[in-house]
């Protein structure tokens, strides 16, 4: 329920474009990384809005429906991990309602860490609730906020709300775009021949043809209708906190991402890595895809050759934002595969871009060890997590986390490898040019915003 995991998602919205729905569809292609559970999009025609979702990939939402009857100038799309919520198609985003100003469809990225709370309270109220997803308790505190008009309505039931999110809503005729004060997830917004376009990452803009404008700005809500784009600002923050998880494992590389190059901060990561825990190894391999980039730039400080180690199975899911721990397991066998004739009689340097659970690194390590590498060194391009993420990642609980009792070199006895070293925190703000802007509360315990009733995780940074 509301107490579960976190969430991670991707959002993408067209205003003004042709032929939306199939757009839509390809963009969230590009974003399919962040979430694969369910996929979804609503689509505007000037009179209604009609909605269309599924479970699983977008490709089984193109299955399931025939995107070419779905006419419209607008529409929103998603593809989401289940965090707050069960895995079941009432919680598939865009979540569509009715209300006093018509209908309205978001598509949400985030987590409202007062979501459980606002619950409370409308259900006190006599609310009905149709999921347990915290998006659908915004649109219940939109419908209930007096107000002059829909817009006035969104902008005040955001100023309720604590936590993270990145909202993209559609109505008949317009679209409402929002970003927390903090910025703690990626939004950008492109221009698409005359159409306007945001997305999670700008790689969705990439595979469209769209033209990067900007970010949406921490706090900024932007109006987009026929009359055209019109933005203010509804929260101010005294800081920002940008999800720095966002460089080191969410968004794909090619990515603009918190305006500056993912690629480029993933490989200064690596070498800072390679500066701080050098190894005598023979070579360098990744844990594909990842931690590719930040391979590269280890192999590149260190002088050790990089070599393909691992092949990856592209048709299994990312094993960090599977939900269940044992399907985690056997999906780490499925998708990744050591090949025989690199990592015989070497000693290998294997790089991963974090260390969570643990889970996927003892499985490859022994893989690696059974393909004949003489010795196993890990190298992560993080600090060690050991701290709950109340903003948007798949590790509520200190529990969960390797690092929250154990050494790195306990770790490295639980992996079975010769050595273990991670990227200090200080190295890892250092990389991206202006560590201050940004979040790691599960690196560094300092939490931005209020995380829940707990006064214990109710830390400010």
């Amino acid at each position: 329920m509301l107490d579960g995991l976190h969430e991670e998602c991707g959002v993408i919205g067209i205003y003004d474009g042709e032929n939306v729905a199939k757009n839509i569809a390809m963009g969230l292609y590009a974003l399919q990384h962040r979430g694969q559970e369910s996929a979804g999009f609503a689509v505007a025609d000037g009179s209604k809005v009609r909605v269309r979702k599924s479970m699983g990939l977008v490709s089984a939402l193109l299955q399931d429906h025939d995107i070419d009857l779905l006419k419209g100038f607008a529409g929103v799309g998603h593809v989401r991990y289940s965090t707050t919520g069960a895995s079941t198609l009432a919680n598939a985003q865009p979540i569509l309602v009715g209300c006093k100003w018509g209908q309205i469809a978001v598509a949400h990225n985030g987590n409202i860490t007062n979501a459980p709370e606002l619950r409370a309270e409308m259900e006190e109220e006599g609310h009905i609730f149709q999921t347990t997803s915290d998006s659908e308790i915004l649109l219940h505190e939109i419908a209930r906020t007096e107000a002059g008009c829909l817009a006035e309505a969104v902008k005040k039931a955001l100023a309720k709300l604590t936590g993270s999110f990145c909202l993209v809503f559609v109505t008949k005729d317009a679209m409402y775009v929002a970003r927390d004060g903090f910025g703690f997830r990626p939004l950008s917004l492109a221009r698409m021949g005359r159409a306007w376009c945001v997305a999670s990452e700008t790689c969705a803009f990439d595979l469209l043809g769209a033209r990067y404008v900007r970010d949406v700005q921490p706090g900024e809500f932007l109006e987009i209708t026929k009359d055209g784009l019109r933005s203010e600002r509804f929260a101010h923050r005294d800081r920002l906190a940008h999800c720095i998880f966002e460089y080191i494992y969410f968004s794909r590389p090619d990515s603009r991402v918190f305006e500056q190059s993912c690629d480029k901060i993933r490989r200064k990561m690596g070498k800072q890595l390679a500066k701080e825990c050098p190894v005598d190894a023979d070579i360098v391999i990744a844990v594909p895809d990842s931690a590719t980039t930040a391979a590269l730039g280890y192999a590149q400080a260190s002088g050790i050759r990089f070599e393909i180690g691992l092949l990856r199975n592209h048709y299994v899911g990312r094993t960090f934002i599977d939900p269940t721990q044992n399907v985690r397991e056997q999906k780490v066998r499925l998708k990744f595969n050591p090949i025989e004739g690199v990592l015989r009689n070497k000693r290998v340097c294997v790089v991963e871009d974090s260390l969570v659970r643990g889970t996927t690194l003892k499985i490859l390590s022994k893989m690696i060890r059974d393909a004949g590498a003489t010795e196993v060194h890990v190298r992560i391009a993080s600090p060690p997590v050991a701290h709950p993420c109340f903003f948007g990642m798949d590790f509520p609980s200190a529990g969960e986390l390797a690092a929250s009792s154990m050494t790195p070199a306990e770790i490295a006895r639980m992996l079975g490898v010769e050595s273990l070293g991670y990227l200090s925190v200080e190295g890892m703000k250092e990389c991206t040019g202006d560590g201050g802007s940004y979040c790691a509360a599960c690196f560094d315990n300092r939490y931005p915003d209020y995380v829940g009733k707990d006064p214990d995780k109710a830390r400010c940074g």
